[in-house]
């Protein structure tokens, strides 16, 4: 009983492109969506970069399908915009979105032209922002001052009630810290070991909800085609943190990507002409323990891989819609925290 979600890759896709193949998606068996937030793609080969809110709307309105967004509130966004999408999103199409909420990476952050803080800056930024966002959604007038203002914030438009926060982590260490706060958790695709440090840190510090993992995977009819595409368009995507989260301009990372063997991208990205392997490596994951699986297609053009893996691999997981994605705060709660 395992959700099959279609990742939308904005640094990749355009948004119009993307909103087709989002549809497409749905009618070849995908039962949920993910979406990227980034301001510059990761590579000027990928040369994309829509914005994901206005996205947002158009493919919840377009399909039936759930959708989460992973995004980073506190510099690019101030805290209350970021509580103001959400609720809107969620009241338009009620149980259908959730929000991961991350501290986010410089190549998006820092065109406000702020300073980068430290990492551990980041982290604490992020728990306020968390906290102002959730009041927000509660119902409450906010005002805060920390590292990051808000004043007499309130949002008057609400859902009925208030769509999950998810803690976006790739350590141990940080999905124990998000386990406090989030509602489910999500993550990538890193080796078996690893992920299952991350899985088992959230749930022993008393982590609910779902486990997300979204998958980096290339496919095509052969196997040289497929580890050519992983190669063109993720190579600049295999430097984990800090280096991810510090470099600022998208032809640093190319210059970085250079050097980048297509076998080291392999480590990253799961590569195969097989649909058999590629099913067999969703299974190992539905195995473990993860509740939904976000399967990113690292390609520019999805109509062959979505039509591949809705004929050979989506009926071998037997996937199905996720619940509604809501908490437990009523409208009753939230008109008494106004009051």
């Amino acid at each position: 009983m395992t959700v099959i979600g279609f990742h939308c890759s904005h640094e990749q896709i355009d948004p119009a492109t993307l909103l087709r193949d989002v549809q497409h998606a749905e009618e070849a068996g995908f039962t949920a969506g993910m979406s990227s937030d980034h301001l510059a793609p990761w590579s000027a080969r990928q040369g994309e970069s829509g914005f994901a809110w206005s996205f947002l709307g158009a493919a919840l309105a377009a399909t039936s399908l759930p959708f989460g967004v992973v995004t980073a509130p506190g510099q690019r966004y101030h805290p209350a915009i970021t509580a103001q999408a959400i609720a809107t999103l969620a009241q338009m199409f009620p149980g259908r979105f959730w929000a991961a909420l991350g501290s986010g990476e410089a190549a998006n952050e820092r065109v406000t032209g702020a300073a980068w803080p430290r990492k551990e800056i980041r982290d604490a930024r992020l728990r306020e922002c968390v906290d102002v966002i959730r009041r927000l959604l509660s119902g409450e007038e906010v005002s805060h001052d920390g590292l990051v203002t808000v004043n007499r914030g309130r949002l008057w438009t609400l859902p009925e009630s208030v769509p999950p926060l998810v803690g976006p982590a790739v350590t141990p260490e940080t999905a124990a810290r998000h386990a406090e706060w989030a509602d489910a958790l999500i993550t990538v695709n890193q080796p078996r070991d690893a992920l299952e440090r991350v899985l088992t840190a959230y749930r022993d510090a008393g982590g609910r909800g779902p486990a997300r993992l979204q998958i980096h995977l290339s496919w095509a009819p052969t196997e040289d085609d497929a580890l050519a595409i992983a190669h063109d368009q993720w190579r600049s995507n295999v430097h984990g943190p800090p280096v991810a989260w510090d470099t600022e301009t998208v032809e640093a990372f190319d210059l970085m990507g250079e050097h980048v063997t297509p076998e080291h991208v392999a480590e990253v990205v799961r590569v195969s002409a097989d649909l058999g392997q590629h099913t067999a490596w969703l299974q190992e994951y539905v195995d473990q323990g993860w509740d939904e699986l976000y399967l990113h297609f690292v390609g520019k053009e999805q109509s062959r891989f979505i039509d591949a893996f809705g004929e050979h691999v989506l009926p071998q997981l037997d996937p199905t819609a996720p619940p509604p994605a809501t908490t437990a705060t009523p409208a009753v709660e939230r008109e008494e925290a106004r009051a």
